[in-house]
């Protein structure tokens, strides 16, 4: 019973006000299979128009930018959905057209759910970064304007990516945090993100220190542009603002949205109240991240 109100949950949570269109077909992350284990098996996975759950393995949806108008940067979106789901529509297709208006390349990162391994969907992010690099010539995109994007989870998710990266073949030149689960400050924590990713006791600040992103930045932690809701009770606000300060202590350039309503989830809805604010900013952000670096 408690599984079933999970889903339903998270379906209501990733609904989307328009339906999706049609996508390019999924390209596999590890086209000979996952390199290690999230427990879980391939029986349970789900799939629905808008919704991965239980994904053991990862895939990403590639939205080009037409030569046209291609700027060459390319941005790896990651959905939210509390580590429990991709909610891959408002969260994902479409920002991805948004980002394609803009002339921007964008990969939809339907990531393996970390299921007390959070050494997994990290990985995920990172071998798609990785990915995008080493086929840079294919897809048209600059190998040094590579950002990733995420909502809630999937917020936390690119934060880590921005953090914990390995070498310069996997870290993100910019990060774009929307309502984004950051820290394991028990004040603020989110219990749902951070007990899908751990599995453990939330209070074992050992085992939690790592991931709380905001505890990882150091001055090679590429540049972010942050946006929340003020009155957020599922996500903090402080979760991005610690995030911000954090940041700002290393001397890194970023910028903070703190909008006065809107909640949580809101995604790429237009019905947000200040999606033109969000858009026209970031859209501006976008244009000059990177090319004073």
């Amino acid at each position: 019973m408690k599984r079933f109100l999970l889903i339903l949950s998270l379906l209501s949570a990733c609904a989307s006000s328009h339906p999706s269109m049609q996508m390019p077909a999924a390209e596999p992350l590890y086209p000979d299979g996952a390199p290690n284990s999230n427990g879980l098996s391939p029986s349970d996975a789900q799939y629905t128009e808008d919704v991965a759950f239980n994904t053991t393995e990862a895939d990403y949806l590639l939205f080009t930018a037409d030569p046209q108008t291609a700027t060459g940067q390319a941005v790896v979106v990651c959905p939210g959905g509390g580590y429990g789901a991709v909610c891959f529509d408002h969260e994902g297709i479409q920002v991805a057209r948004w980002l394609n208006e803009q002339g921007i390349t964008a990969a939809i990162l339907r990531y393996r759910m970390p299921n007390g391994h959070p050494e997994v969907p990290i990985g995920d992010a990172l071998t798609l970064i990785r990915t995008l690099r080493e086929k840079s010539d294919i897809y048209g995109i600059d190998p040094h304007q590579i950002g990733i994007m995420g909502f809630s989870a999937g917020g936390h998710l690119a934060a880590a990516a921005s953090t914990l990266f390995t070498d310069s073949t996997d870290r993100p030149d910019f990060s774009v945090l929307i309502y984004a689960a950051i820290t394991d400050d028990q004040d603020i924590i989110d219990r749902e993100t951070f007990g899908n990713l751990l599995k453990s006791d939330l209070s074992d600040t050992l085992t939690t220190r790592r991931y709380s992103c905001e505890k990882q930045v150091t001055d090679q932690t590429p540049p972010a542009f942050l946006a929340c809701s003020d009155d957020d009770d599922n996500v903090w606000p402080e979760n991005s603002t610690r995030y911000y300060s954090a940041l700002k202590r290393h001397g890194i350039a970023a910028e903070l949205h703190a909008f006065p309503t809107g909640r949580h989830g809101w995604g790429w809805n237009p019905d947000f109240k200040y999606s033109e604010e969000l858009r026209t900013a970031l859209a501006r952000w976008l244009k000059t991240i990177g090319r004073d670096q």
